[in-house]
């Protein structure tokens, strides 16, 4: 049986299955960001398929991850995985991609969250699709208290978000709420993410520096970019407030609300 037949028996059995089969969907996630949101929300027994970043570093959820299957986001997966519902922000091949457009699988797509309005939206999406209301509300009530306990701890101190490739993040970004909503004013005042000048920063550095990723050593600009500069380092050495890890900051998620605990925790220290 090729894989065109293969999927159309799986869509048939998918029609044709008792109503207890859709009280506890089977789900497969395409890409990284999408695994966090499988991961938090639905029933390990119900998982088919995660991408392989999921057990990675920068994987927040990596250790709930451990021991389930991980699939690339490929049609062949889809068939293998036979899935009920797919969780996607940017996974899957074209194939995949026409496959679900074509078909009765029920796809969830993520937004590229730039704003903890935007994170909410995506947990309740999710949740509706995994019929896991309550599990997505208390996920939003624990964002919605750490968010609270950070509220204005900076008292509007400038900061700027840096990467090791040199970059910063300004308005319309899950950054820039993340830093706002721990008290601080972004000291970016341009929109979405743009390089940083290593020249500006030695001559006149900011007040604050809220680094991001540095955890990670990446081929390319990462690993010799700017932010990792040793006229860029000795700049910040004294001035950065916090370090987070690309778990958190990776991927528009709740727990960019812990970004924004740690930043207030450091204000007050």
């Amino acid at each position: 049986m090729n894989a065109a037949k293969a999927l159309c028996a799986l869509l048939a059995a998918m029609t044709f299955a008792p109503g207890a089969a859709v009280a506890t969907p089977r789900v497969m996630s395409l890409d990284s960001c999408a695994d966090q949101y499988v991961l938090a929300l639905a029933p390990r027994e119900t998982i088919v398929g995660l991408s392989h970043r999921a057990v990675s570093k920068d994987s927040y959820m990596r250790e709930r991850a451990l021991g389930l299957p991980l699939r690339r986001a490929t049609f062949e997966s889809l068939v293998a995985a036979r899935p009920d519902v797919v969780v996607r922000l940017w996974g899957g091949d074209a194939r995949l991609s026409k496959a679900l457009e074509r078909k009765t699988i029920a796809t969830v797509a993520l937004d590229d969250a730039a704003d903890f309005d935007g994170v909410r939206v995506n947990i309740r999406k999710v949740a509706a699709a995994l019929d896991r209301r309550p599990e997505g509300e208390a996920l939003i009530a624990r964002m919605d208290a750490q968010l609270a306990r950070s509220a204005g701890a900076g008292r509007g101190r400038a900061a700027l978000y840096l990467t090791p490739g040199g970059y910063t993040a300004g308005s319309g970004t899950l950054i820039d709420a993340m830093l706002k909503a721990a008290g601080y004013d972004n000291a970016n005042t341009a929109q979405y993410f743009a390089p940083v000048s290593l020249e500006r920063m030695v001559m006149q550095p900011p007040a604050a520096v809220v680094l991001g990723l540095f955890d990670t050593v990446r081929a390319g600009a990462d690993r010799w970019g700017p932010g990792r500069h040793a006229a860029m380092r000795k700049a910040i050495e004294t001035r950065t407030v916090a370090s987070l890890p690309a778990s958190v900051v990776g991927c528009g998620a709740w727990f960019a609300a812990d970004g924004s605990e740690a930043l207030a925790k450091a204000a007050a220290r």
